[in-house]
């Protein structure tokens, strides 16, 4: 009798397949994350935030149109800073990009050494926010008045 694939046997040895680089959410077709779109008023001006501020490193794009900038959001995924907006635009805070460091002591210090406005969910300048679960967070601006969230979640 033939051995039953990983296939074959679903979700039941996730552990199994995990460790083999597939498992449940790859035999589910599970939607992973892939990008993430960003309409601008200044292109330069958002590359410069996510490059120099976030420190995400730029990775080629296709369009070589001079309207589109594509950074690199962890292993797998990207973010596409994309010209056009008509404005700049103040955005509510509920909805925002949050990124993850190991180090948020270290990160704000950077954000001051740049002259980085960020604070809390209330708004309080230079502190940060503890979740009810233990992860502290700060929020800041981009140049187009999308909120970023950067906390220190061990995920």
């Amino acid at each position: 009798m033939p051995l039953p694939t990983l296939t074959r046997l679903g979700c039941g040895l996730s552990l199994v397949a995990a460790a083999f680089g597939s498992g449940c959410t790859a035999s589910r077709n599970t939607p992973t994350i892939n990008h993430i779109a960003v309409y601008v008023y200044d292109l330069s001006k958002s590359v410069a935030f996510y490059k120099d501020v976030l420190q995400l490193p730029e990775i080629p794009e296709p369009f070589h149109d001079g309207k589109h900038v594509w950074l690199r959001l962890g292993p797998h995924a990207q973010l596409h800073l994309i010209q056009g907006a008509t404005s700049v635009i103040d955005h509510d805070k509920n909805a925002h990009l949050a990124f993850h460091v190991k180090d948020l002591d270290a990160f704000a210090a950077r954000l001051t050494q740049l002259h980085i406005p960020y604070g809390s969910w209330t708004g309080e300048a230079n502190q940060t926010t503890p979740r009810p679960d233990g992860i502290k967070q700060v929020y800041l601006k981009d140049p187009d008045g999308f909120w970023v969230e950067v906390n220190d979640d061990r995920f």
